[in-house]
């Protein structure tokens, strides 16, 4: 009963996750490229309940900041006026996946005041709006390339298991020698040298394709060992001895019992290619500014300035702790019920 809780409150988890990811528009409360040059390095917004005299509102509210004159990196608060935090308001306009525009957003607050749960960059944006743009375009690239590594894998693997004779042996060559290589030195290499001054979509479908298929390798063996016990079954060697044809026999008969293997490594996939676009990101040789995602957000940690003195910059890789632990529960527990549905 403890591991069907977990896996429901893990399933639970990554569902919010994701509404929140794919709609971040409406979550976050400014635009990811919005700037305000004041408030450069501005730390994260204190949600107040208390008024200056002491007395209690329901309703949290902020207090204006501004840098002091005389320390550039600290900011004050002023007390004078209180701006409460408003709920469903209009703001600035967003896409909504891709459709058509929305301007309503969760919460944000009255003008001059502004609210920044994680504080801003050195350009003043938004660090919490930038988290949620970037975590689409993360989540996104590891889900794309999650399906190119799984379909290339899954077809590959199931012609080699399948017909077995030459193609066999020339796909498990290749198999062997990507899995190899150092994974993240070929990822480096393989990206290194494709063009690096590209539009950002450009950038985006390059560097999902690049983790698809340099992570195939793993996928294909695996499905092929599948197929190889599959098509020894006594109801396949009966359908084959009737006259069933081979697509018959791959879509009636194996097919089915790849779909919960595929389900279980999309689940521990997608982490894994979230990380290496984190990493390609972070390293320069991802998505670009000013569109964020988590591995440019990460990137200005390089600087020890920033990492010692600004600490709210380290709130994007916070999120992919929840976002790895919820994708483990759920890839073991979709393991656990295909080896039980299997015996």
């Amino acid at each position: 009963m403890k591991k069907r809780t977990r896996f429901w409150a893990a399933l639970a988890l990554l569902g919010a996750i994701h509404i929140v990811l794919v709609f971040p528009g409406f979550f976050a409360p400014y635009d990811y490229s919005s700037q305000n040059r004041d408030l450069s390095y501005a730390p994260p917004s204190r949600i107040h309940f208390l008024d200056r005299g002491g007395k209690f509102h329901f309703r949290p509210f902020v207090f204006p900041v501004s840098q002091d004159q005389n320390v550039m990196s600290e900011f004050a608060e002023d007390s004078s006026r209180a701006y409460p935090i408003r709920f469903l308001v209009q703001g600035a306009p967003y896409s909504m996946l891709g459709i058509f525009t929305a301007s309503r957003h969760l919460f944000d607050v009255q003008t001059p005041a502004k609210i920044f749960l994680m504080g801003t960059d050195e350009f003043g944006r938004d660090e919490f709006s930038r988290v949620l743009y970037g975590g689409r375009i993360s989540l996104l690239a590891g889900m794309v390339a999650t399906f190119i590594s799984l379909a290339l894998g899954t077809v590959l693997g199931t012609l080699a298991g399948f017909y077995r004779g030459w193609l066999d042996g020339l796909l498990m060559r290749g198999v062997e020698l990507f899995l190899a290589l150092p994974w993240l030195y070929l990822l480096l290499t393989v990206r290194a040298a494709l063009p690096l001054h590209i539009s950002t979509a450009a950038t985006f479908l390059l560097l999902a394709a690049v983790l698809g298929m340099v992570g195939w390798a793993r996928p294909a063996r695996l499905m092929r060992g599948i197929v190889l016990s599959a098509k020894e079954r006594n109801h396949v060697r009966s359908a084959r001895g009737f006259g069933a044809s081979d697509f018959y026999l791959l879509r009636r008969h194996i097919a089915p019992q790849l779909s919960s293997v595929l389900l279980t490594l999309a689940a521990l996939l997608i982490p894994q290619y979230v990380l290496a676009e984190v990493t390609l990101s972070f390293l320069g040789l991802g998505v670009s500014e000013p569109v964020p995602s988590w591995g440019n957000l990460l990137a200005c940690l390089q600087q020890y300035s920033v990492l010692s003195s600004y600490w709210w910059m380290i709130f994007p890789t916070l999120i992919l702790v929840p976002l790895f632990a919820g994708y483990q529960i759920l890839a073991g527990e979709l393991a656990r019920r295909s080896s039980a549905a299997a015996y």
